[in-house]
């Protein structure tokens, strides 16, 4: 199952959304989370949820991985739910036991709160896929050079965003190979009382926990040898130019959220 999980991976292709400046792909992933969150009503989730197919079918990225994407938080998605449908909303009961009251507001916010998330973790995804690590560092870097000015280390946080989402693939693998190897030992992970499971935790977070120390050490010791030192004098491979194509794809994302916005202002 831990295989399946694809946050902070990279699908190469040559879509229009793979070509963009990985810039204004990044501002306009945060327009549509700024839209999601500021809005209120339900045509903010129907325009935002049209941009997102938008941009899934221009940028060619099978439904299925967009689906393993959002397998891991369905846990936090119906715990939302629950909370949201039966402690939300004082207007018609639908259905009353003892303390516990179902009503229209509750099922209505319990809907949308799902909607909303799912939309924010598709869309935050379709960034990573369409986005090299290496790319997404110069972008986040430049979109933060401003701050260099109050002596901000703009650099060394984009590098570490940038190997915080390399390693995320690394570690969800590394965790799977110590599952298997104490499942081979005999010890039992998926069946027991919720303590016993939180015991079984224990022999693969130390281990986990001790490579992943190793790992970056060894990153460490890597980048010290070839005489890192922070982002002064340093160049790039690739220079960020921006285009028409990134003009035109800022201007559509622009476009939607404005109408998501109006939208939202004329329903109150």
């Amino acid at each position: 199952m831990l295989k399946d999980i694809t946050i902070g991976q990279y699908f190469p292709g040559d879509s229009v959304i793979h070509r963009m400046d990985p810039r204004f792909k990044i501002v306009c992933t945060l327009l549509l989370i700024v839209t999601l969150f500021a809005g209120n009503s339900l045509w903010t989730l129907v325009i935002g949820g049209v941009f997102v197919l938008l941009v899934q079918i221009l940028s060619r990225i099978p439904g299925k991985l967009l689906w393993k994407s959002l397998r891991p938080i369905l846990p936090i998605l119906l715990f939302t739910a629950v909370l949201n449908l039966l402690f939300v909303g004082d207007d018609e009961v639908l259905w009353e036991w003892q303390f516990i009251k179902l009503t229209m507001g509750g099922l209505q916010m319990s809907v949308f709160m799902i909607v909303r998330i799912i939309l924010l973790i598709v869309g935050s995804s379709l960034l990573t896929y369409t986005t090299s690590p290496i790319l997404l560092t110069d972008a986040i870097e430049s979109l933060m050079s401003p701050l260099k000015g109050i002596k901000f280390p703009v650099h060394e946080m984009a590098m570490m965003m940038s190997i915080a989402l390399r390693f995320i693939p690394t570690l969800i693998e590394e965790t799977d190979k110590i599952m298997s190897a104490q499942k081979a030992r005999g010890a039992t992970l998926d069946s027991g009382k919720v303590m016993e499971r939180i015991r079984a935790l224990i022999p693969i977070l130390v281990p986990l926990f001790v490579s992943a120390f190793r790992r970056a050490e060894e990153l460490a010791t890597a980048m010290e040898c070839r005489c890192y030192r922070g982002g002064e004098g340093r160049t790039r491979l690739r220079q960020l130019k921006a285009g028409a194509r990134d003009y035109i794809g800022f201007a559509v994302s622009f476009l939607f959220m404005a109408g998501a916005v109006t939208v939202n202002i004329l329903s109150k």
